[in-house]
């Protein structure tokens, strides 16, 4: 599913957030990366997700190696993966349905699929009720599900998530990690970044851990 060769990352001001990592992650595998601030899990999940490009070695995803793929290709990579961000990265003047509906609308579903798997996502992060409503007058965690459910909308066979519950309290932490588990247990790859060690201990995941941009264990 993921490979990582000999993968480093540099930007432009010198900082060095990833150094020589190799790492693999199996189909149906959930993988935490935790380490401290800075540590280089978020650069990490971008460079899975192909929104930022490594400045040595080589990645691949789904027997893609993502440094030969052409810019144009891809979002077309990205229809099978589902990213979750911290920041949400929602769509304030779109309600909770549309939100959801978005990428189908990309990806060229008909009206009548796309809202069927809509209500599907939505019903599945507890959020049903709520389809008709702006993101403004959701608290963080029900964002953050609406988030999850935009993610998981396509049925996505890879799901990323950058710092999860990195805002929610416990109570919100422990549904997150839950929802994240659910859909492990239905075949989904899932990698998760995290310095939360509560949400560590609420999955049942292989830990690698990140130090200063290099993998220790």
């Amino acid at each position: 599913m993921i490979g990582l060769e000999k993968v480093s990352k540099r930007y432009p001001n010198g900082h060095d957030a990833l150094k020589d990592i190799t790492l693999e992650i199996e189909t149906g595998e959930m993988v935490f990366l935790t380490g401290h601030s800075g540590a280089g899990k978020s650069t990490l999940i971008k460079l899975i997700a192909a929104i930022e490009r490594p400045t040595s070695g080589t990645i691949y995803v789904n027997n893609h190696q993502l440094g030969k793929m052409r810019r144009a290709a891809i979002p077309y990579l990205r229809r099978n993966m589902g990213l979750v961000f911290q920041d949400h990265k929602l769509l304030f003047d779109r309600s909770v349905m549309q939100n959801v509906l978005l990428p189908l609308e990309i990806a060229g579903f008909t009206h009548h699929d796309a809202h069927a798997r809509a209500r599907a996502a939505l019903d599945k992060v507890g959020l049903l009720a709520r389809e008709k409503a702006y993101p403004i007058a959701l608290s963080g965690g029900e964002q953050q599900r609406l988030c999850i459910a935009r993610a998981v909308v396509s049925r996505p066979a890879l799901l990323l998530a950058d710092e999860p519950t990195g805002n929610l309290d416990n109570e919100y932490a422990t549904d997150i990690m839950l929802m994240f588990k659910a859909f492990h247990q239905a075949g989904t790859t899932i990698v998760i970044s995290t310095h939360d060690q509560a949400a560590i201990k609420s999955g049942a995941g292989r830990i690698v851990h990140l130090d200063h941009g290099k993998i220790i264990s």
